[in-house]
C-alpha cells in the first residue's frame, strides 16, 4: 500500500512541477499574496473553532449533570455516547458517567470496567482531573467491597500519587482514598501500615470537620471512624476496634451540640456504635461490659426496628445467645421483600446462613430444616443467575469496543465535514485567483488528481490500521480483565511465604491461581482450563469467581471442588473442563487439607540436615477434572503438618514447555533445579524456574500457558 501511495504522489508532483516551471514568473506575486491570505483565513477559522469547542464542552457537562439529577440512567448512557461522538465529552468524562449509570443499575462489573477506562485515559484538563478523582474513589471502593484488595490498593495509591503531583485532589478525595488504602492493607495482613493510613485519614477528616457548621464534614469523620472499627472487627482484631468506637462516640457528642443536629441521626448512630462496641468487648472476654453496651443499643428506636434487630445478631451470635438471634431473624423474609433484596449468592451468605446457624444453635430443628431448604432452593437459582449476569456483563464489555469504533467513526465523519467546510472556503479563494490566469487552472487540475489518488490511498491505509488497532485493543482489554482476576500482591504475614506467577501463551489464556486469607486459614488453588484463547479465559473467569465465593463460606477443598463441578457442568455444551488443585492450610498447626481434580502432582520440598533439598511428587487420590460429569463427589485428603516444607504447584506449561526442536523441559530437569540448592523464599523458586524455561525455549514462542505457585508455612 505504501509503495503505491508514493508512486501516485511522485507522478502528480512531476506533472505539476513541469507545468508550473514555465509560468513561474507570471504567478509568483499572486502565489505569495494567496499564501498570506490563506494562512490568515485558517488562523481566524481555527481561533473561532477553539472557542466554540470550549463552549460546547461546558454545555455538555451541564447536560450530563442535569441528566444525573433525574437518575434516568438509560438517558445518561445515550448522552455519553452521543456527546463523546461529537467530541464534546472527553474519554475520562464519558467513561466516568457510564460507570455511574451502570453502578446505579446494579451492573457492578460493567461499571468497574468503565471506571477503569476513565482512570486509564489521558488527563488533558482540570475537568478531566476532577472526573479522574471521582472515578478513582468509586473504583477503589468497589474493588475493596468485592475483596480485590490488591487491585483496590493499586488504584488508590496511583490516584493519591497523581493528586500529590498535580495538586488536583480535594481534602475529601485524599481522606477517602487514604482510608481505602488502610482497609486494603489491613485485609492483606499489613496491620502496622494499615494503622498509619487509618490515623492519617482520620486526621484529614477531623481537619475538615472542625471548621464546618453544617455537620456534613463531621458526619464524614464519624462514618470513617465506624468504618475503621468495622474493618478491624471483620479482621478479628477486636482490641484495635475498641478505640475507634470511642472516637466515633466523641464525634457523635460533638454533632449533638450543633443547631442542625437531628434526633433520628443521633439515635441510629448511638445504636450502631454500641453494637460495634458490644461485638468487640464480647470477643475480648469483657462479657459484662459487652452485655451492657448491647442493652443500651436495643433500647433505642433503631435497636427496636427490624433493621436494628438484624444488625444486633452479630453480637448475639458471638455471645451464643442463639434463641434471641433466631427470634430476630423471624422477620427476615419480610424485610428482604420490603427492601427489594433478591437472594443472590452474596445475600444467601449474608442473611440465610446466619439465620440457619442461629436456629441450629437454638436447637430449633424444624426452623433450621426450613431455612436449610430455603438455602437449597435459592442456591441453584442464585448460581444460575450469577452465571447469566457474568456472561451478560462480559458480553457488554466486549460489545463496548464495537460501540467505541462507531463513536470513532462518527468523530471522523464530523471532522471530515468540518474539513469540507474549510475546503469550500479555500476553494472560493482558489477560484478567485484562477480568474487571473488560465495557466494556474491546468496546474491545479493536475494537483487535484494527485490529491484524489493520495486521499484514496490514505483512506485505505487508515481503514486497515484502524481495524488492526481495534482487534489489538480488544485483546489487550481482555488480557487486563483476566489478569485483574488473579492476585499479584501477596500477604505480608509472619510465618507465611507465598508467591505465584502466570504467563498466558496467547493474549488471553486458561490458567488460573488464587488465594484467600481468612483469619488463620489460607485457601489457595491453581488450575488449567482445557483449550486456549477467549473461550478458555471466560471459563477461567467463572472458575475463579466460584472458588472465591465458596472459599468465603469456609468449605473444605473437596466440597469446593464438588460445588464448582455442579455449577460448571450446567449448560456446558462445549465440553470444557478445568484441572484444579485446591488447598486449605491452617497457619497455626500446619494442617493441610487438599483436593486434586485431575491436576499435575505438586512437589514437596524438604530441607535435609546436610543442607541440601529433598524433593518428591505428592501422591494423591485420583479425581476427574472439574466440569466433565455433573454428579461427581470429589474426595479430599490431608497432611497432618506441613510446617517447614515447601509446596510447589504448577501447570503443565512448565514441564511440557518446548524449544524450537520440540524438546520438552521435562520432570527430570524440574526436579534437578528444585534440588540444586536451598532457596531463600518462594519468589526465588518461581523466578528461577521461569528463567530456566525461557532459556530452554531459546526465543521460541510458548506452546502453553505457564503458571506456578510456591508456599511455605514456617
Amino acid at each position: 500500500m505504501k509503495i503505491k501511495e508514493d508512486s501516485c504522489l511522485t507522478e502528480a508532483e512531476g506533472k505539476a512541477q513541469y507545468t508550473a516551471s514555465s509560468h513561474r514568473r507570471v504567478i509568483l506575486l499572486s502565489s505569495i499574496f494567496f499564501y498570506l491570505l490563506l494562512t490568515s483565513s485558517i488562523f481566524l477559522f481555527s481561533c473561532g473553532e477553539e472557542k466554540r469547542m470550549r463552549i460546547r464542552a461546558s454545555m455538555a457537562d451541564s447536560i450530563m449533570y442535569a441528566a444525573g439529577e433525574t437518575r434516568n440512567y438509560t438517558r445518561i448512557l445515550a448522552l455519553a455516547d452521543s456527546l463523546e461522538a461529537l467530541g464534546d465529552l472527553t474519554q475520562v468524562n464519558a467513561n466516568r458517567w457510564r460507570g455511574v449509570a451502570y453502578f446505579y443499575q446494579g451492573q457492578n462489573r460493567t461499571s468497574e470496567f468503565y471506571y477503569k477506562k476513565a482512570v486509564a485515559a489521558e488527563i488533558k484538563s482540570e475537568n478531566d482531573a476532577l472526573n479522574y478523582n471521582k472515578s478513582a474513589r468509586r473504583l477503589a471502593n468497589m474493588m475493596l467491597k468485592k475483596g480485590d484488595y490488591e487491585g483496590a490498593l493499586r488504584v488508590a495509591m496511583d490516584a493519591l500519587d497523581k493528586m500529590h503531583d498535580n495538586n488536583s485532589g480535594s481534602s475529601t478525595d485524599i481522606a477517602i482514598l487514604t482510608n481505602t488504602v488502610g482497609c486494603c492493607l489491613l485485609n492483606l495482613g499489613r496491620t502496622e501500615q494499615a494503622a498509619k493510613s487509618f490515623q492519617e485519614a482520620y486526621g484529614l477528616f477531623m481537619e475538615m470537620a472542625v471548621s464546618d457548621s453544617t455537620g456534613r464534614k463531621g458526619q464524614q469523620a464519624y462514618d470513617a471512624a465506624c468504618s475503621i472499627a468495622n474493618e478491624y472487627l471483620n479482621a478479628m482484631r477486636y482490641e484495635d476496634a475498641l478505640p475507634w468506637t470511642d472516637r466515633a462516640e466523641e464525634l457523635l457528642r460533638a454533632y449533638e451540640q450543633l443547631p442542625v443536629a437531628e434526633s433520628k441521626v443521633i439515635d441510629n448512630s448511638q445504636a450502631q456504635i454500641n453494637l460495634l462496641r458490644a461485638i468487640a468487648l464480647q470477643n475480648t472476654g469483657q462479657t459484662k461490659e459487652a452485655a451492657k453496651a448491647f442493652k443500651d443499643a436495643v433500647n433505642t428506636r433503631y435497636g427496636k426496628s427490624g433493621e436494628g434487630r438484624l444488625y444486633a445478631n452479630d453480637y448475639l451470635m458471638a455471645a451464643q445467645r442463639y434463641s434471641e438471634a433466631a427470634d430476630n431473624f423471624r422477620d427476615l423474609n419480610r424485610l428482604l421483600s420490603q427492601g427489594g433484596i433478591t437472594l443472590t449468592l452474596d445475600n444467601i451468605q449474608q442473611y440465610l446462613l446466619p439465620k440457619y446457624r442461629a436456629n441450629v444453635g437454638a436447637q430449633r430443628k424444624d426452623s433450621a430444616i426450613n431455612v436449610g431448604l430455603q438455602i437449597c432452593e435459592s442456591l441453584d437459582s442464585a448460581i444460575s443467575e450469577a452465571k447469566r449476569n457474568d456472561a451478560a456483563e462480559l458480553a457488554t464489555m466486549y460489545d463496548t469496543h464495537q460501540k467505541e469504533a462507531q463513536i470513532a467513526h462518527q468523530q471522523a465523519d464530523l471532522s471530515r465535514q468540518r474539513l469540507i467546510g474549510t475546503a469550500i472556503a479555500l476553494v472560493l479563494l482558489v477560484s478567485f485567483f484562477t480568474i487571473y490566469t488560465l495557466h494556474k487552472r491546468k496546474a491545479t487540475h493536475h494537483l487535484a488528481i494527485a490529491h484524489e489518488k493520495l486521499q484514496h490511498a490514505y483512506d485505505k491505509l487508515e481503514e486497515t490500521t484502524a481495524a488492526k488497532e481495534r482487534i489489538e485493543s480488544e485483546l489487550r482489554i481482555a488480557r487486563d480483565i483476566q489478569m485483574s482476576m488473579v492476585p499479584n500482591i501477596f500477604p505480608d504475614r509472619e510465618g507465611l511465604d507465598i508467591y505465584a506467577a502466570i504467563a498466558p501463551a496467547k493474549e488471553v489464556g486458561g490458567d488460573l491461581y488464587g488465594y484467600l486469607l481468612l483469619g488463620d486459614h489460607l485457601y489457595f488453588c491453581l488450575g488449567d482450563v482445557s483449550g486456549k484463547g477467549v473461550p478458555a479465559s471466560l471459563f477461567m473467569a467463572q472458575a475463579t469467581r466460584l472458588f472465591r465465593t465458596l472459599a468465603t463460606q469456609h468449605m473444605m477443598p473437596a466440597e469446593i471442588a464438588t460445588r464448582m463441578n455442579e455449577a460448571l457442568t450446567e449448560d456446558n455444551d462445549q465440553g470444557m473442563f478445568v484441572t484444579l488443585f485446591i488447598g486449605l492450610a491452617d497457619l497455626k498447626n500446619g494442617r493441610l487439607d487438599f483436593c486434586n481434580a485431575g491436576h499435575n502432582k505438586p512437589i514437596v520440598m524438604e530441607p535435609t540436615p546436610e543442607g541440601t533439598v529433598y524433593a518428591r511428587f505428592l501422591h494423591m487420590l485420583p479425581n476427574a477434572p472439574i466440569g466433565m460429569w455433573p454428579t461427581l463427589q470429589f474426595q479430599g485428603e490431608e497432611i497432618e503438618d506441613i510446617r517447614g516444607l515447601r509446596l510447589f504447584i504448577y501447570s503443565d506449561g512448565l514441564n511440557e514447555a518446548e524449544d524450537g526442536e520440540l524438546q520438552q523441559f521435562g520432570n527430570d530437569r524440574l526436579m534437578e533445579i528444585l534440588t540444586s540448592r536451598p532457596y531463600e523464599n518462594a519468589k526465588e523458586v518461581v523466578e528461577t524456574l521461569r528463567k530456566a524455561v525461557e532459556e530452554h525455549r531459546k526465543g521460541t514462542a510458548p506452546n502453553d500457558d505457564l503458571t506456578m505457585m510456591c508456599l511455605e508455612i514456617k
